[in-house]
Formats: structure tokens, C-alpha cells, sequence
């Protein structure tokens, strides 16, 4: 299940409800989110100029204490001021506001990134703000985790929703693989920055690993996901009893496969 409902993907920047509902439990979503390939970080820091990292949408600062461990300096930029203190408590400095509407004050970064946020900001305007905080040569780099879910845990969540919410947009394209939801997302962030110029043709980096979870971590992680983030207790304590019994049948746990994928581009 992705990390936003799907049908959202084409303008997820406008749908604030659920990009400002993660907050709800900060500390939840900090212990269940897994962390970004080290090395993507490595690669980000080695393409850009210094160490001078601004993370937009930093959320709990996941990504942001990664920079940090790495040698870096980070700033964090993040809406939900519940989100915000939580980072801060981790060490990372961080300035409550929308990407959109933040100053950068003359302040210039190496690399802008924005870990599993990129698609809450507009990408044409988010991607104006990062020419003007980046120095030349500057990194700039959102960075997505797609969950490939096996099969039977996937179709265990897509049947439930679709019972409990029928008419949620989340439905219209649950014949879609995660990929496919994804790719929206990054080609609508690669036309951004083509439209603001200024950048390097966008790439995309790849980055495919692992990870096992007991059905209780999967179950635990569940209600950070945008698609679920404000479902009632009762119909989210249906979903986790589905898809619980899903993981049961498979013998109590999984492997999940992740493709993690960065769009990146280099400010002229």
C-alpha cells in the first residue's frame, strides 16, 4: 500500500488534510518508518558541492539525522509543528512552514532533499524555492520509498478497503502496482524542474533492498500511511484485523521488497 492514497497522485500538493494527519502519533511514525538506503545518502553527498543539506518536509527527521550521521549540516523544513518538535528532539534543527511559503533568507544549501514530502509541495513552485537555496552545482534531490507488498498482503488490503470505504478515490486504482502510483509522482517532479530551468536534465537513482516484518510490525507501521492516517478507529481496526489475518496465513510474517528512488538534478 502506498504511503498516499494513489488517486491523489497527480496532486497530492493540494490534498493538506492527509499531508498534515501524520503528526497524529510522531513517535509511532518515527519508530515504523524505515530508514533510506546509506547508499543514497552517500551518493547525494558525493554529487553535491559541500555538506550543507536542507530537508523539506522533514517530518520526524529520519532522513535528517541519516545527513547528519554522514558529516552533514541540516536544516529542516516541515508544516506540522508536532512533526517538527519531534525532530527537535532528535537533534535536528527545524523552521515550522511549508516549503512553499519558507524564506531561505539568503541562507544557501549543497543539497535540497525531501524524504517520502516531495510530493506534498508543488513540484513547479517547490522546485523554484530550491534553485534559490541551492549554490550553483547544488544537489537538488526528493527521494521516495515504493513498497512492493507480496501479493496476498496487498489484495488482503486493497479487498478490505474497498469494503469499509467504497467510494474512497484510493480504490480507482488499486489494479495498479506501487511502481506505476510512484511513477506519477516522479515524472510530475521532473516536470517541475524542467519547467522552473535552471537544473540539469532529472534523473532517477534506483535503489532495491529488503526488509522482514512480523505481522505486529507490519500492523504497527499501517496507521502512519497517508491512505489510512484518518480512517475512525473502528474501520482502522478492521483493516489491521484483515490484513493481519493475511500475514497469519503466510505463517506470521513477510519480506518486504523496496525500490527506493530519488529524482535528481543539479542547479546550473
Amino acid at each position: 500500500m502506498p504511503t498516499l492514497p494513489p488517486a491523489a497522485a497527480a496532486e497530492p500538493h493540494r490534498q493538506r488534510q492527509v499531508a498534515e494527519s501524520f503528526g497524529i502519533d510522531p513517535e509511532r511514525y518515527d519508530r515504523t518508518r524505515p530508514h533510506y538506503p546509506a547508499a543514497l545518502v552517500d551518493r547525494i553527498i558525493a554529487a553535491s558541492p559541500g555538506l550543507d543539506v536542507l530537508d523539506v518536509g522533514c517530518g520526524t527527521g529520519i532522513a535528517a539525522r541519516q545527513f547528519r550521521a554522514a558529516g552533514c549540516e541540516v536544516l529542516g523544513v516541515e508544516p506540522d509543528a508536532r512533526m517538527a518538535d519531534f525532530a527537535r528532539g532528535g537533534g535536528v534543527d527545524v523552521e515550522v512552514a511549508t516549503f512553499e511559503a519558507w524564506e531561505p533568507a539568503g541562507r544557501k544549501f549543497d543539497a535540497v532533499v525531501a524524504a517520502t514530502a516531495w510530493h506534498w509541495v508543488d513540484p513547479v513552485a517547490g522546485a523554484a524555492k530550491a534553485a534559490q537555496a541551492l549554490r550553483p552545482g547544488g544537489l537538488l534531490a526528493p527521494l521516495w520509498h515504493v513498497f512492493h507488498l507480496p501479493s496476498a498482503v496487498a489484495d488482503a488490503s486493497a479487498a478490505v478497503y474497498r469494503r469499509i470505504a467504497p467510494d474512497s478515490p484510493v480504490n480507482a486504482v488499486s489494479t495498479m502496482s506501487a511502481m506505476e502510483v510512484y511513477q506519477m509522482m516522479f515524472d510530475k517532479a521532473a516536470a517541475g524542474i524542467r519547467q522552473v530551468g535552471g537544473f540539469s536534465e532529472p534523473q532517477q537513482w534506483r535503489f532495491d533492498w529488503e526488509q522482514s516484518y512480523t505481522r505486529d510490525a507490519w500492523l504497527d507501521q499501517m496507521p502512519t500511511q497517508g491512505a489510512l492516517t484518518r480512517l475512525p478507529p473502528d474501520q482502522l481496526a478492521e483493516v489491521l484485523a484483515c490484513v493481519g489475518a493475511a500475514i497469519d496465513a503466510m505463517g506470521g510474517s513477510f519480506t518486504m521488497a523496496y525500490s527506493t528512488v530519488a529524482v535528481t538534478a543539479q542547479r546550473a
